[in-house]
């Protein structure tokens, strides 16, 4: 019987088990799917957010997979030195490493690590309820904020900036991120890309929300639209940024109203220096204004603006973290591959093998893992052969290397305790957001 790791139980972790199990090419393989934290799901637990019910809804979809008795969870296993991947090989036939990009790139500027200059992965894990998360006081004291990038993770957390009370309470937020915001004082945020909006990477749905919030006016200057040379004539564009660009103009041409708060997107502004105020505290960022460079990219002017604010959360995209005892590229932040097999030394190394994020780069949407996991599961069957070895249970040696794995019963657990947390908050679900909560309801099983 044939046993395969999955390392991260995020979309393509699940996604490759389900394509491992659903399949008829090689008989009764058996696969556990592992992860560090003793909550599955990955980003669509700890990532999406938490008014987007309806994304965080296909978390029914990979219960489903989870709960196949072909499917074993172990949450709680970090992959490390005391369990690096020579040892994993040992237990198992195979192992596919599904571990993400966990980290943020960096703007490269100074002032960038001021108190008040935060990634906005730092931002969502807070008011996601991630256990390693910190409260760094985000919003205390802050009227306005910057977010400095244009893909959909900065319209989250500039949505989330602007929300309401009322309207987060329905959500799954911890209680201390929920009193924290609704208690904010912020009343403009400004979503700021150094490119054009036909360059922007938000999608139409993500950014016609911003829109839909009470009290709330998005502001868009129609000059710095007008740069784009896509703007006037946005027929050669696809069709999803031809949608953007209308919903863009249509903000433009309308007058201020006076709103509560102020969404200001703005295009064309390149940061070169986060400002410190006389506290040492984030004051502003410095921006240089940039125009189309005729290739795509942009150049700078020599002009620059000044934006104030009390918080920046910085939304340039991820990046790949190395992985003890994997190979890593550390020009593209993943692990060299051939159609999902781990090389190393540029050879195939036998039963390692990758899928998501850190196979192919912090690129596309949940959807996308799909057939990024179908390359990596048609790899592992081709090679079967030559992978396939003893038929064992690897839990006891997951075990004597120091795991204590959270199994199913642990994390529908923690679901019960959650539960049972919005209920005595007078809500629904509510995230437990510390590992000391998560592993005692995980015992409670």
């Amino acid at each position: 019987m044939p046993h395969i790791a999955v390392v991260g139980s995020g979309p393509s972790g699940v996604y490759t088990a389900q394509g491992l199990v659903r399949q008829d090419r090689v008989p009764d393989i058996r696969v556990d799917v592992l992860d560090r934290l003793p909550c599955p799901y990955g980003l669509v637990r700890y990532g999406v957010a938490p008014d987007h019910e309806k994304i965080k809804s296909l978390q029914s979809n990979l219960r489903a997979v989870l709960e196949d008795e072909r499917v074993r969870f172990l949450g709680g296993v970090e992959i490390g030195p005391a369990l690096p991947p020579a040892k994993l090989l040992e237990l198992y036939d195979a192992v596919v490493y599904c571990v993400g990009a966990a980290a943020d790139r960096r703007l490269g500027v100074p002032g960038e690590d001021l108190p008040g200059s935060w990634s906005a992965t730092d931002f969502v894990a807070w008011y996601s309820a991630h256990p390693d998360a910190v409260d760094g006081g985000f919003v205390r004291g802050v009227r306005t904020a910057v977010a400095i990038g244009v893909g959909n993770v900065s319209v989250d957390v500039t949505r989330i900036l602007a929300r309401g009370a009322a309207e987060l309470l329905p959500t799954d937020m911890p209680r201390a991120a929920l009193d924290t915001l609704a208690a904010s004082e912020v009343r403009d945020v400004h979503m700021v890309g150094r490119r054009g909006p036909s360059q922007a990477r938000f999608t139409t749905k993500e950014l016609r929300e911003l829109g839909s919030l009470p009290d709330t006016q998005v502001l868009v200057d129609e000059r710095e639209l007008a740069q784009d040379p896509a703007y006037t004539d946005p027929s050669a564009l696809p069709a999803a940024l031809r949608r953007n660009i209308e919903v863009l103009r249509g903000w433009a041409a309308e007058p201020p109203r006076g709103t509560r708060r102020r969404i200001h997107l703005r295009f064309y502004l390149r940061p070169t220096e986060v400002l410190a105020g006389d506290d040492g505290r984030v004051a502003g960022v410095r921006f240089e204004r940039t125009r189309p460079d005729g290739h795509g990219g942009v150049t700078g002017t020599g002009g620059f603006e000044e934006i104030g604010a009390e918080l920046v959360l910085r939304s340039v995209g991820y990046r790949g973290v190395p992985l003890e005892g994997l190979p890593f590229d550390e020009s593209s932040g993943t692990v060299p591959h051939e159609a999902g097999r781990v090389l190393r030394d540029a050879r195939v190394a036998p039963g390692e093998y990758v899928a998501g994020w850190i196979k192919r780069g912090p690129t596309g949407v949940i959807g996308t893992n799909r057939p990024c996991a179908k390359e990596t599961v048609t790899s592992l069957l081709d090679d079967a052969t030559a992978v396939v070895g003893t038929a064992r249970d690897p839990l006891s040696g997951l075990i004597a290397a120091g795991a204590r794995p959270v199994r199913w019963d642990g994390w529908r657990a923690i679901e019960r305790a959650e539960a049972e947390l919005g209920r005595g908050l007078g809500r629904g679900s509510v995230k437990i957001p510390d590992w000391e909560g998560l592993l005692g309801a995980a015992r409670d099983s």
